[in-house]
């Protein structure tokens, strides 16, 4: 199906492989919760790389495991609510890429520098503006990871519309 494919393609710009996001499209899209031999067979993966991308989506939130009283199956199922896994996706971004940023930020700027070179001075200036803006995405993407869309929408809407 077309729309997986895009999706599969799509996962790459949010930190993602292509067949994580295959696998979260198919779910996304399936009816019922399906069991792994199920994308396995959709997708035509192998059953080691279905369980370590299940097995992901549902480390990231985007997933939650299904069971069925008697069946020893483990089923799986998507998030279906957008403005959910828009804000899931920003706090794994936030953890896995602004974190990390902002940490070698502070370790760069705590290093003792020559205020009298040049080119550490101006080294130092870059170092400050970029926590400035990395900060203030940092911000951003806290909040909309953590707020309700009835609270975000309208603000964001006055504020860009």
């Amino acid at each position: 199906m077309e729309f997986i494919a895009q999706w599969g393609t799509l996962g790459s710009s949010w930190g993602i492989n292509r067949t994580m996001a295959q696998i979260h499209a198919l779910l996304m899209i399936a009816v019922e919760p399906l069991h792994t031999n199920e994308v396995m067979d959709e997708l035509k993966v192998s059953r080691g790389n279905a369980n370590a991308n299940l097995r992901d989506l549902v480390g990231w939130g985007l997933v939650r495991r299904v069971t069925y009283p008697g069946d020893r199956k483990e089923y799986f199922e998507a998030e279906k609510d957008v403005w959910t896994i828009f804000c899931t996706v920003a706090r794994e971004r936030k953890r896995r890429e602004i974190d990390p940023v902002l940490k070698l930020l502070q370790d760069s700027s705590s290093q003792s520098l020559n205020k009298n070179d040049a080119a550490q001075k101006l080294f130092a200036e870059q170092l400050s503006d970029l926590a400035d803006f990395v900060g203030t995405a940092d911000q951003v993407l806290g909040k909309v990871a953590r707020s309700e869309k009835s609270k975000v929408m309208p603000f964001l809407l006055k504020k860009f519309i």
